[in-house]
């Protein structure tokens, strides 16, 4: 049994040192000169409030013969700490505002908690907080659930989710939009996105009416940035304590900044091309309007553009030698397709800046990883959900910069996806998308964080997480690497066995090896108060970013990979102290 042991212990699997924490005693005066030791006192049994946190620093001199955690760390590696979330469940509030089953949720998250996690992530629904009426906030359920986040000793990562849960791909509940907007809706369906069918999408209001006071007297920005500020009023103690770390800025349909061009509420089914989203009265309205500026009044909105789920060479539009995307008017389109989504964007986090201007926090927005068609000449599926990205035209880069001015995370999905495991017909490239969006995002200077599109549990999508994390792999500076990971998501699943222990293993992996650390600052990760938004460039120059440039350097696969059998033989060793004590 000992040889067994012995190889199932992290530092011969790594041939690191993992600088294991252990309850010591420490003198004063030597915590002077160990600047690498961290001291925490012990948690006590009374639950934390939302006050300011009192970690102690490292150069603190406490008193001889007091108790202390400690852990200690290897500067270098920790140059590579990459912090993991989890996402919280869509329902976690219900409907009716109610945090459900609080006795559950606190168990998982303390269980979750083992994991060395750093926080989680959770959806802060519109629709449930203002839906009994304009500007009647209800916050109490969300409060009750920080709180117990904060109990668990975890950080918050929170959406502000202007969109409806329900009808996107692993959703399993449904959480409309507020019932008097979508009341609006009934006399005036135009706010919604609509397909050139006439079909309307009220998973989230059209970008059309984002400056068009159609909603008692306010514009959807005007609605954003009163929920937002209604939030910050209200959290402010988690804000100022530290408890919430980071605001992703809902921009679109499952959070994302892109149109609703593949909704399974529509018919859509993978790998459809899906379909454009501007076909309602005041996008065609302003499309009409940009053609006639132009001299080209005879252009029209698409009709050659297929439907959900054909492909792109059944389509005219997509066609790949001859399509209209190759020509003047399928060009001018497009262009002004995309500039509309990303001038959305960028107003609604000039407004979250404003709103949350001074805060010690991050802002964040979300970018879809559409990876099917992606090895295809017109990259139809992108296009149709507003990214106008070629061989010959990065699609992405404009992106980026817009979130530069607002010091914004660029928060991007599909990290754990191989182009292996898509299905040939689909001609996707998950691993070329992310390395370019990711590289785009570097060299514009941005953060740049990730998701996992769908659950994994296995050792291959975790491995290609931690190669996407840290593509040029441990090294001393650190870079590139992601300033977070978030994992979708809680679940029973997740908790049980072999998978918990799998997960615990890629958390540490993704800590390269080092224990979790309470101080951000010693990873690069302090959290500074929010700046207002750089705006000493004009939007059309933000736009002519367009020109491709080649990916930063990729390894093959992670210098830190899970390797097989060790999670099981973590389990084993992790039962059999158990049983031996």
């Amino acid at each position: 049994m000992t040889t067994v042991l012995r190889m199932m212990s992290p530092n011969l699997i790594n041939g690191r040192n993992l600088y294991k924490g252990s309850q010591i005693l420490v003198r004063g005066e030597e915590s002077k000169s160990r600047s690498h030791w961290r001291f925490s006192t012990k948690v006590s049994s009374r639950t934390p409030q939302a006050t300011a946190s009192s970690g102690v620093s490292s150069t603190t001199t406490e008193p001889k013969g007091r108790e202390f955690d400690t852990t200690t760390y290897d500067d270098k590696m920790l140059a590579n700490y990459v912090p993991v979330y989890v996402m919280l469940q869509l329902g976690v509030i219900t409907n009716d505002n109610v945090l459900e089953n609080a006795e559950k949720l606190t168990k998982q998250l303390k269980k979750l908690k083992q994991s060395q996690v750093d926080g989680v992530m959770v959806d802060v629904w519109w629709g449930i907080v203002e839906s009994n009426g304009p500007k009647q906030y209800q916050w109490s359920a969300y409060r009750n659930l920080f709180e117990i986040v904060q109990s668990c000793g975890l950080k918050l990562q929170a959406i502000m989710s202007f969109h409806r849960c329900g009808g996107n791909i692993g959703d399993d509940v449904n959480i409309p939009l507020p019932k008097w907007v979508l009341e609006i809706g009934e006399t005036n369906p135009d706010i919604f996105y609509t397909n050139k069918s006439g079909n309307r999408n009220e998973e989230c209001l059209s970008l059309s009416v984002d400056n068009l006071s159609l909603f008692r007297g306010r514009t959807a920005v005007e609605m954003y940035r009163d929920y937002m500020k209604s939030f910050r009023e209200n959290m402010e103690d988690f804000i100022s304590s530290g408890v919430i770390i980071d605001i992703e800025v809902g921009l679109g349909p499952a959070g994302e900044l892109r149109y609703p061009s593949y909704t399974e509420t529509q018919g859509w089914v993978f790998p459809g091309i899906g379909e454009f989203q501007c076909y309602d009265k005041y996008l065609r309205s302003n499309y009409e309007e940009e053609v006639r500026r132009i001299g080209h009044p005879e252009w029209k909105l698409p009709e050659n553009a297929g439907q959900y789920n054909d492909v792109p060479e059944q389509t005219g539009f997509f066609e790949y030698s001859n399509g209209t995307y190759l020509a003047e008017e399928g060009r001018f389109f497009l262009s002004w397709y995309a500039r509309k989504l990303i001038l959305h964007g960028d107003q609604i986090l000039d407004e979250a800046n404003k709103v949350f201007l001074g805060c010690k926090l991050k802002l964040a927005a979300k970018v879809s990883g559409i990876h099917w068609w992606y090895k295809t000449e017109s990259h139809a599926a992108e296009l149709t959900a507003g990214y106008y990205n070629l061989k010959n035209r990065d699609g992405y880069a404009a992106i980026a910069k817009m979130m530069h001015r607002h010091h914004a995370i660029l928060n991007f999905t599909c990290l754990e996806m191989r182009n292996t495991e898509q299905p040939a017909k689909a001609k996707s490239g998950p691993q070329e998308l992310v390395q370019q969006v990711l590289s785009c995002g570097w060299r514009e200077g941005i953060e740049v964080a990730g998701e996992n599109a769908l659950p994994r549990f296995d050792r291959d999508g975790y491995n290609q997480v931690i190669l996407n994390a840290r593509p040029d792999g441990i090294n001393r500076n650190g870079k590139p690497r992601m300033f977070g990971f978030t994992y979708l998501r809680l679940s029973d699943r997740l908790l049980s066995e072999p998978n918990f222990t799998t997960f615990k293993t890629f958390v540490k992996r993704m800590h390269a090896n080092q224990e979790y650390c309470s101080e951000p600052e010693r990873y690069n990760h302090e959290l500074l108060p929010l700046k207002r938004s750089i705006n000493d460039e004009s939007f059309e120059k933000l736009m002519e970013e367009t020109e491709p440039v080649d990916p930063l350097p990729w390894l093959e696969e992670t210098d830190m990979s899970i390797r097989p059998f060790e999670s099981v033989l973590s389990l084993l060793k992790s039962t059999f102290l158990r049983n031996k004590s």
